[in-house]
């Protein structure tokens, strides 16, 4: 049995030592080079009496970042990813709440480092890889561990406007690696591009099966999600066979036809997630790579990374959505209606996750973590916690689960219950629509549509009148350049409504 994440690369690395492991457009790193380089932060980490205490890692998106995670982990210390391309006072926020035993960073991010109000140690991954390694007193880290001790913390938006820290633990992370391993077939051969940020979750879909398989990831430069044709290119370059990325970065290539010009030839495998993929866009992307696996994923952070998943194997037409599927082996999906009774068939209800893959909670936040991580209620005789996801869903008469909308995407609107995720659909439907996002003034109590695409408000509106009842038609349409994205790639739906609100007054 494997209690700790790092037993994939003790694994691996004696198999296959010299094989790339992670790279980047500039260089890379072997299995046998990231094996010596964390054991070397693991012990220099250990000699200054750091045990079991968050360490920040702010270092560039790179193979070293990558290394530093893990020599956190061979400390018995839990790790705090940061990135540059984070908002200064985001970083500040999260150096405060966690109030790290040591920062590890590079000479790109040592600057700010060194300009924000930290009095503990700074130290530069280069000169902590030089730290001769300790093996007996790695053993004894190990021996002390517990698989149900903290992993990492990652931060995501809160709805105050304050970042949560998500902790999760070494068995509910080895829980998601297998079962998502299993659901999409990683092997040695499969080669990864990673287009997703260090300091989020979403990355474990590639760097924890690399360990596991000797796989290899590339970190594809973030610039090139804004150049799709150079994007495709880097996939063929590198023969790139695998990708888990958002929604949003899989639609900018279809939407602006460059499948049409070049395919990447060397995918067999797409998982995508996060949001809803329009089925106009995701039948491009079948229709050019026929023979590849396409598979949905679904899950939130609180339940490390994704908990369900739909293997594509039928044909979609446009008006339909893309089944969620149903869940991971070892997780079970609970559909509550409002009075925290089971659902009905076809009836929608929050959807609830319980299983090992739930986190440990929030860093420091005792009372959010309780309002969210609750006993199940349809169990009175133990204690059995859930997470309540504030997501809705129903069963389909294939009895798939399916995705409706977030709890907070529900309005009411002229009398009537509206979800705004049921026009995004249909918008997305519609000829020359290349993205779309609703969102509700509650100033002036106006549905708002933002798109991004080649026709106008009024051939828009024209069109939904033949799909949609009359309230529901957006009551204004605004078009953008580009669609404004979050940091992981979802569409930033609180600018928009910022913005929304400022234009309506």
């Amino acid at each position: 049995m494997q209690f700790n994440v790092m037993e994939y690369l003790e694994h691996t690395v004696r198999r296959v030592p010299d094989k790339l492991a992670y790279a980047n457009d500039e260089f890379g790193l072997t299995f046998e080079e990231v094996y010596g380089q964390s054991r070397a932060i693991g012990t220099f980490l250990n000699r200054h009496n750091l045990h079991k205490q968050p360490i920040v890692v702010f270092m560039n998106r790179s193979p070293k970042a990558i290394a530093a995670y893990y020599g956190v982990i061979y400390s018995g210390n839990f790790y705090v990813p940061l990135d540059d391309e984070m908002p200064r006072s985001r970083i500040e926020t999260i150096v405060r709440k966690v109030n790290p035993g040591a920062i590890i960073c590079d000479e790109s991010t040592k600057e700010t480092v060194d300009a924000i109000d930290f009095q503990g140690n700074v130290h530069l991954f280069d000169d902590l890889i030089q730290c001769p390694v300790d093996d007996e007193a790695l053993i004894r880290v190990r021996l002390s561990a517990l698989d149900t001790d903290p992993l990492y913390v990652v931060f995501t938006s809160g709805s105050t406007g304050v970042p949560k820290g998500v902790i999760a633990n070494h068995r509910s992370v080895i829980d998601y690696i297998e079962n998502l391993s299993d659901v999409l077939a990683f092997g040695e051969d499969t080669i990864f591009g990673n287009q997703t940020p260090l300091y989020l979750d979403a990355c474990f879909k590639e760097l924890f099966p690399t360990l596991k398989f000797g796989a290899t990831t590339y970190i594809i430069p973030k610039s090139l999600f804004m150049f799709p044709l150079k994007l495709v290119e880097f996939l063929n370059e590198y023969r790139i066979n695998t990708v888990c990325w958002v929604v949003s970065a899989l639609t900018m290539i279809s939407s602006f036809k460059v499948l049409d010009k070049l395919v990447p030839q060397f995918l067999h495998t797409v998982a995508f997630g996060s949001e809803v993929f329009p089925v106009k866009q995701f039948n491009l992307w079948r229709s050019a790579l026929p023979g590849a696996k396409f598979v949905n994923l679904y899950g939130p952070t609180e339940a490390t990374g994704m908990s369900c998943y739909y293997k594509v194997e039928r044909e979609f037409e446009e008006h339909e959505i893309l089944p969620i599927g149903k869940p991971f082996r070892n997780t079970e999906i609970l559909l509550l209606g409002s009075d925290d009774r089971e659902a009905a068939p076809g009836e929608v209800g929050e959807i609830c996750i319980r299983g090992t893959c739930l986190t440990l909670g929030y860093y420091e936040d005792f009372a959010k973590t309780n309002e969210v991580f609750v006993q199940n209620p349809l169990n009175s005789l133990y204690p059995d916690l859930i997470y309540r996801t504030g997501d809705l869903g129903k069963y389909n008469e294939h009895g798939e689960l399916m995705f409706v909308s977030r709890k907070d995407y529900q309005i009411k609107h002229m009398g009537y219950r509206i979800e705004l995720g049921e026009i995004e659909a249909n918008v997305t439907r519609l000829e020359g629509i290349k993205s779309a996002c609703c969102v509700y003034d509650k100033t002036t109590e106006k549905i708002v549509l933002f798109f991004v695409g080649e026709t106008d408000a009024r051939s828009i509106v024209k069109e939904l009148k033949q799909l949609l009842p009359k309230y529901m038609i957006p009551n204004r349409i605004e078009p953008l350049d580009a669609m404004p994205l979050t940091t992981n790639g979802k569409i930033d739906r609180v600018y928009l409504k910022e913005a929304s609100s400022k234009k309506g007054r």
